[in-house]
């Protein structure tokens, strides 16, 4: 199945979702968080461009603690690579698209 949005993530789905995709990142984000809000657009633009390639997921880290502990998320925004799935990168806080992109798709 080929996602063009990202799509959201649970502590419930979590587990499923990074063993069941390639290479997967994980916006690790919170409805209150200013910077969230800034990188989102560029999350979204990326799932669209990248989509059968990458599948880019959400999660609330208000609504779901357990993954937010087990992957010791201290600030957000935080980006958890998966490929294969296993962590391969941890990308913290607001960067530009270009940057970002760099980051992600050397693991493609």
């Amino acid at each position: 199945m080929v996602f063009s949005k990202p799509i959201t993530v649970t502590d419930v789905t979590f587990k499923e979702i990074i063993q069941s995709h390639p290479l997967v990142v994980i916006d690790c984000w919170a409805p209150w968080c200013g910077p969230c809000s800034m990188i989102a657009p560029v999350i979204e633009e990326l799932a669209r461009n990248y989509a059968g390639q990458i599948l880019f997921g959400k999660l609330n880290v208000d609504e779901n603690h357990e993954v937010s502990m087990q992957y010791q998320i201290m600030g957000i925004p935080t980006l958890l690579v998966f490929q294969n799935g296993k962590l391969v990168d941890r990308i913290v806080g607001v960067m530009p698209k270009q940057l970002l992109e760099q980051k992600i798709t050397r693991y493609l």
